[in-house]
């Protein structure tokens, strides 16, 4: 892979990771565009550490909102962290039920079936985006209400993002944040509940493409065990530049919503399912 390549992916990745406009669809259609194979070792690990830069945006962009509200006091912690370890549980058990589902209807007699097998379907990522820009739309035409977050809105909102696992194209962070605004949340507290569900669920994901990094890489017996280094390298350059990326691209996503542009995003992605069945 070139430097080109490099920092175009980490910045569609970075970007694309936390504005609601689904990173996956992007870098799928990226990737396409510059004749790359996702599924080489060098391409998984640096899937892995874009992940990695953009969570620790994430980190640091609302580290002073998490500690004002989640970190309040002893009460609110237990509160909120009760809220998140709940959401995520039913995110779980949606995701993990929907892929079964999906097994059973694609593939009920494989003996091995991995979810990814569709992600380079462009039909059904687009009509996954065309999904996220419809909820992204009308929960932008409600009138703002400043709820709080409870535990019926959190589990919501958890279900939402379990369905979103299966699917690339399906925006995690703009099905999240609309769930958050039609059930009555705040803009600023969807916000910060739908990214730290986000911290809480990527070391898990993380863990799981790592496993396959190394999976593939011990399947190519021509790559040489010494040449990990080589491979580390330009995943710690795509690494700090999808960190950049994601600190700009998470500016502009809380400007729009607090302006009352969220809607943006929505139309933007049906745009988006429209470009992903021409490229697909």
């Amino acid at each position: 892979m070139n430097p080109l390549h490099l920092i175009l992916l980490a910045i569609v990745q970075g970007a694309a990771e936390l504005l609601p406009v689904s990173s996956s669809a992007h870098v799928i259609v990226t990737e396409k565009l510059l004749g790359l194979d996702p599924t080489t070792p060098e391409m998984t690990l640096l899937l892995v550490m874009l992940h990695t830069g953009t969570m620790c945006a994430v980190i640091v962009y609302f580290w002073a909102a998490w500690r004002a509200t989640y970190f309040s006091s002893m009460r609110s912690f237990q509160t909120h962290i009760a809220h998140l370890l709940a959401a995520t549980a039913l995110t779980g058990l949606v995701g993990l039920g929907l892929q079964m589902l999906i097994q059973r209807l694609i593939a009920p007699h494989a003996s091995h079936f991995e979810i990814e097998s569709l992600f380079g379907n462009a039909r059904l990522m687009a009509a996954a985006l065309a999904t996220a820009g419809i909820l992204i739309i009308t929960s932008s035409r409600l009138r703002e209400r400043n709820g709080t977050m409870h535990l019926r809105s959190a589990l919501w909102v958890g279900a939402i993002q379990g369905l979103c696992l299966p699917f690339r194209g399906f925006s995690r962070s703009g099905a999240t944040i609309s769930a958050g605004l039609l059930l009555g949340v705040s803009r600023r507290r969807a916000e910060e509940f739908s990214f730290a569900l986000a911290v809480v669920l990527t070391p898990v994901v993380l863990v799981r493409e790592l496993h396959r990094f190394f999976k593939a890489r011990d399947a190519l017996t021509t790559v040489p065990k010494e040449s990990l280094l080589q491979l580390l390298s330009p995943s710690l350059v795509g690494m700090l530049l999808s960190f950049l990326a994601g600190l700009v691209a998470l500016r502009w996503l809380s400007r729009w919503l607090e302006q009352g542009r969220w809607h943006l995003f929505g139309g933007y992605c049906l745009f988006a399912a429209l470009v992903v069945l021409w490229v697909g």
